[in-house]
């Protein structure tokens, strides 16, 4: 397998910072292939790498990679300790990378999204969240992140959307640029049609507590209780806080149950303009701003829709035990 010359880009210019590659495979033995020759070349240059796979994919490289005793030179993450909501994803990449390159040592990963257990839900913001990949580490320091996709269990629709979303691609055992490759935007799927939602809720200020009170009736119906009850009743709040403070004062609150996950959608007239907001992990003395990321990290799912025209609709879901 050969690596990529350095001046080799997706737009033939000057090499970006951030190498966002895919890695499409056919069955098992090829993901170990591809990913064992990645890390071997990455470790032979003293680059540090970190797989973030699943507990199945792990066993298979950690005993490829033991014959040598490589596998005691790369770190390993279950992507199912993240959960499957795609918003907590770059700010764990964030963390590594800053850790690492505080280090001085150059950067690589694989991550492999979990599309075989994904819900059709979360497998339209897993593709979301790898275009967000390019915007969120175009001015990074410079790393390399491949993405395998098994050609055998993805479907075709998402495989031919993950094309769109990488500048780079491995094919053929060659790593070179993705002609199919879009720098954006993004093609959002639509939200799925609420499934007889209960009656809606109309809130503005001073309404929080009916907001509060709504979810709760709904979750508590349904047996969500305790601490998951409490998260996502601070998540409700700080989305209706949000409507009341920029989407116009104002907006509108649904909830429903469907395929065992309790969903709270919400619908205000304003425009949220940064396609990353919320997935940044706040810094310590920052402003304001931290409302979406608490949201993602209290939810197991938060899809975001939002134009100009129609304003900004939020669901949180949240996986009923």
């Amino acid at each position: 397998m050969t690596s990529p010359p350095a001046a080799m880009t997706a737009g033939g210019n000057r090499p970006p910072a951030f190498r966002h590659e895919l890695y499409p495979y056919e069955g098992d033995a090829a993901f170990v292939a591809g990913a064992v020759s990645f890390i071997e070349d990455a470790l032979s240059g003293d680059e540090t790498v970190l797989v973030a796979v699943g507990e199945d994919k792990q066993a298979m490289l950690r005993d490829e990679l033991g014959k040598s005793g490589a596998d005691r030179q790369v770190s390993f993450v279950d992507t199912g300790a993240l959960g499957r909501n795609p918003g907590r994803l770059i700010p764990a990449w964030q963390d590594w990378i800053a850790k690492s390159v505080g280090d001085g040592l150059p950067v690589r990963g694989i991550s492999e999204s979990p599309w075989r257990t994904a819900s059709p839900a979360e497998r339209g913001e897993l593709r979301y969240h790898e275009w967000l990949l390019n915007l969120a580490f175009s001015a990074s320091p410079a790393w390399w992140l491949l993405c395998p996709y098994d050609t055998t269990t993805v479907e075709p629709a998402a495989l031919d959307s993950a094309r769109l979303c990488h500048p780079f691609q491995l094919a053929d055992g060659r790593h070179g640029d993705n002609p199919v490759f879009r720098q954006g935007p993004f093609a959002f799927d639509d939200l799925g049609a609420a499934c007889d939602p209960g009656e809606t809720l109309e809130y503005g200020p001073g309404a929080l507590a009916a907001v509060r009170d709504k979810v709760a009736v709904c979750a508590t119906g349904h047996g969500l209780q305790g601490a998951r009850l409490r998260e996502l009743l601070v998540a409700a709040t700080e989305v209706a806080s949000n409507s009341i403070r920029h989407g116009g004062g104002s907006g509108t609150l649904r909830t429903w149950v469907a395929d065992g996950v309790l969903i709270c959608e919400f619908h205000d007239a304003g425009h949220i303009e940064d396609p990353l907001a919320g997935r940044f992990r706040p810094a310590v003395r920052q402003i304001g701003g931290r409302g979406l990321w608490l949201v993602h990290q209290l939810c197991d799912l938060v899809q975001i829709r939002s134009t100009p025209e129609h304003g900004t609709t939020i669901r949180l879901s949240t996986v009923l035990d």
